[in-house]
């Protein structure tokens, strides 16, 4: 049992969509709750870290990429019973919209593998939906920076 899993209050954790020209960093998850899942690189928030800075950390952490934020995609909560009904994770994520600056995906720290997908096949990655839906609105918000340029 981790100190993540049946938590006395909700963790937040942060995420990153991280956009380079068509294609979006997704990384395999090494530890509950989602182990051995296709995921967007993140983590949890330390204390006295805003969410933004958590969110760059962690991307570096995990992958060694480095982005600019543009901009916060969604809040999104998650809560997952044990089979006795207890909360055993409950986690309030923060999704920010990123693109890539430099660094090749290299896994590391709480993931297993990390690579750069096709936007067109991430349907095809058994990403949780949530997920699919936030990149997809990441996506749109890139393309609306990139049309004000």
């Amino acid at each position: 049992m981790t100190d993540r899993e049946y938590p006395t209050r909700p963790i937040c954790g942060v995420g990153v969509v991280c956009l380079k020209d068509e294609s979006v960093l997704l990384v395999k998850r090494a530890k509950p709750p989602v182990r051995w899942e296709w995921s967007i690189p993140g983590g949890g928030q330390e204390l006295g870290e805003t969410t933004r800075a958590a969110a760059l950390r962690e991307l570096k952490e995990e992958t060694g990429v480095d982005a600019e934020l543009i901009g916060l995609v969604d809040v999104i909560d998650t809560v997952r019973e044990d089979e006795k009904g207890r909360i055993q994770f409950h986690y309030t994520l923060v999704d920010f919209a990123a693109v890539w600056k430099a660094g090749e995906p290299i896994a590391d720290d709480d993931v297993s593998d990390a690579e750069w997908a096709p936007l067109s096949e991430i349907e095809n990655k058994g990403l949780w939906s949530e997920t699919v839906r936030v990149i997809r609105k990441a996506v749109k918000m890139r393309d609306r920076v990139k049309n004000k340029s």
